[in-house]
């Protein structure tokens, strides 16, 4: 007999409960939740994640992405394999009496860019890189360099290097290439 009166008490607190949820929520709700919990679990295994790369930075091992990532320096922007030149397709503002991200005298930076992105070995990081090109004066003709990294063809321009950006400006005459940090790139 107590085992008929635990059994309804189990019974009647289920019920209770059932009533509750019941009350509470639609059969529609419910079902809508349950689909999108179907839908939305399979996709999880789909997102972008790099648990090699995560677990590289953890134990604070940067490794460069591309090639020419891996040859690059940081010490010597006068040179093509200075890290943000991994993108640039000109003359070094450098070496024609400017710099890195600034213009020579008597020119005047493009107002259009094309952008890359570069990795910086001396802190194991990536940054996004605009590229702006010098108008004005004849190029001067010093220290031509080629970075193809991420280079796209002339139908995807904001990433093609190969275009003469000088458009806007009060000159179409290129001389050089800068290379200015946007920002990081993760």
């Amino acid at each position: 007999m107590q085992q008929t009166r635990a059994r309804t008490g189990i019974d009647r607190a289920a019920e209770f409960l059932s009533r509750r949820i019941a009350a509470a929520s639609s059969r529609r709700s419910l079902l809508a939740r349950l689909g999108a919990w179907s839908v939305a679990a399979p996709v999880f295994p789909l997102l972008p994640v790099s648990r090699v790369q995560a677990a590289s930075v953890k134990a604070g091992i940067a490794k460069a992405p591309t090639p020419f990532g891996a040859a690059a320096q940081a010490k010597d922007d006068g040179q093509c394999n200075y890290w943000r030149y991994c993108a640039i397709d000109g003359y070094l503002c450098t070496n024609c009496g400017g710099a890195v991200h600034s213009c020579p005298p008597g020119t005047m930076p493009s107002p259009t860019s094309w952008i890359g992105t570069c990795f910086n070995p001396s802190d194991g990081k990536s940054y996004l890189i605009a590229y702006r090109d010098c108008c004005g004066q004849d190029a001067c003709a010093q220290s031509m360099c080629l970075g193809t990294d991420g280079d796209e063809p002339a139908y995807r321009p904001q990433s093609n290097n190969d275009i003469i950006w000088c458009y806007g400006a009060s000159s179409l005459m290129y001389n050089c290439s800068t290379a200015a940090i946007v920002g990081m790139a993760e």
